[in-house]
């Protein structure tokens, strides 16, 4: 064995699942990656658990040929998890019901009953949002929808502890992944939120444990299945954003706002009063890994970034006179194009372009980049967090993204970090805790604002048109 990984991280996103290796100090190593497939049904839209099962068995085997793992820990986005039985090994992959995928469209009896029944904002952490977002609202699906089955299950479990379940047989809650929108957690107030007793789901909720300790080793019949090793620990695990989050907490930074970028622009800050967050503006409350409230801010701006930049777009970098050029001559993109509001309540569906139109794709770049920096700093500013704000993520990739967001907030320190993999630096930050392990470093790069003449006025015409586009559909 020539390798020198000793910790695996699961990570499940919406689109995609990697398995990391890393050393202990936080070097990554290995990365196997895999499509989260989705079937259509019935009984609706749902992930393959099964395949997606059997690739991580064998992958892990494979890298254990070469790695001496000895710690596995999953992260897992915050919009769903499974409803399983009391036998990791039933068929199914133990789920009782299949795994609702959170784009599915929710049947409109159930959303009008969901609505009505779901709680206050501080129950649920946000508003109710898209389609079948949300824990409670997918287990009050699957409860309606097979009231029988329903009734022999024995835990709900997020995405990280389902895993971690499947691997181990140990069941486990975990406050970054209930505090993740999950609708089941009341994060201020750190108790179940009345749904979870008004619905008797609170037998179906598995004691907390810290999202380091280890629930145990794998499964002898999962070790002899895939041919794996006895001592593999795995680990709790947590949500994704949080985990990377997690990591500038690790590294000891205090009054600062974090803006993860992706399909979701998440914003995150311990410093924002979640007592007075504007309800109507994207707003959440989400939990840290010792279940403390962190606010939290949601746009989907990768969606509005693709409608923008249109199907012709392949990854060509925004120029800088092409970002004058729409500043001086005042297109806007407006929000929404996606179906999320975001933080303009009421402008789902309705993105539009006005001014000028765009003539030639260098142009739509801009103009998406643009819309992309004006979403984010906007979302920092509902959130009014830390103020030393620092850019993580995809949207890095783009070379004027992190200094347009500088120059739109010149008041302010704006930091980046170039760190591609944050999510799975977070969960080795988790898996040095049970290592004992020192701290990973953290590395942050100051951004020079890019010098656009005009930029503040058409930061001000952008957002008077966009609450405008929006208050029409109010």
């Amino acid at each position: 064995m020539t390798g020198k990984g000793k910790i695996a991280v699961l990570d499940v996103g919406k689109t995609n699942v990697d398995l990391w290796v890393a050393d202990p100090a936080g070097h990554l190593l290995e990365n196997r990656s895999t499509p989260n497939k989705v079937s259509d049904g019935p009984p609706w839209r749902h992930h393959d658990l099964k395949t997606l099962g059997d690739w991580l068995g064998e992958t892990l085997a494979a890298i254990c040929l070469h790695h001496p793992i000895e710690l596995l820990i999953p992260v897992g986005h915050g919009a769903g998890g499974v409803l399983v039985g009391g036998d990791p090994a039933a068929e199914h992959m133990g789920a009782m019901l299949p795994m609702i995928d959170y784009e599915e469209s929710c049947p409109e009896d159930i959303n009008t009953e969901y609505l009505g029944i779901s709680g206050t904002f501080e129950d649920r952490g946000s508003q109710v949002m898209m389609a079948s977002t949300h824990a409670a609202r997918q287990l009050l699906l699957m409860q309606r929808a097979d009231p029988k089955t329903f009734a022999k299950a024995s835990h709900y479990l997020n995405i990280a502890q389902y895993w971690g379940w499947w691997l181990t047989g140990v069941a486990a809650s975990e406050f970054s992944a209930m505090g993740a929108q999950s609708h089941l957690w009341n994060v201020p107030r750190r108790q179940w939120s009345p749904i979870v007793d008004a619905q008797s789901w609170r037998g179906l909720m598995p004691d907390f444990r810290p999202a380091w300790s280890k629930l145990g080793n794998i499964r002898p019949e999962l070790q002899s299945r895939y041919g794996l090793p006895d001592t593999i620990g795995v680990l709790t695990g947590a949500h994704d954003s949080s985990s990377n989050f997690y990591r500038y907490i690790a590294a000891g930074l205090e009054d600062f706002t974090l803006v993860s970028t992706g399909t979701w622009v998440v914003a995150m800050s311990r410093e924002a009063n979640t007592a007075t967050l504007n309800h109507d503006r994207g707003t959440t409350i989400n939990a840290d890994m010792s279940g403390m409230p962190v606010g939290g801010a949601l746009v989907m701006a990768g969606r509005e970034f693709s409608a923008i930049a249109g199907p012709t777009w392949h990854g060509d970098g925004a120029k800088l006179e092409a970002l004058a050029h729409i500043v001086n001559q005042g297109t806007l993109a407006l929000p929404s194009f996606s179906n999320n509001d975001g933080q303009f309540p009421g402008s789902a569906g309705r993105g539009k372009i006005i001014g000028p139109m765009p003539e030639t794709a260098a142009d739509r770049t801009a103009l998406a980049v643009l819309q992309a920096a004006l979403l984010t700093v906007n979302c920092a500013d509902v959130l009014d967090g830390g103020r030393r704000l620092i850019l993580d993520g995809t949207f890095l990739k783009e070379p004027l993204y992190a200094p347009l967001v500088a120059a739109l907030r010149p008041d302010d320190k704006t930091e980046l970090s170039e760190e591609k993999n944050g999510v799975v630096i977070g969960a080795l930050c988790l898996a040095a805790q049970e290592l004992g392990g020192q701290p990973i470093d953290l590395s942050l790069k100051p951004v020079e604002p890019a010098a656009i003449p005009g930029l503040a006025t058409y930061a001000s015409d952008w957002r008077t048109a966009a609450e405008e586009n929006a208050s029409e559909a109010r």
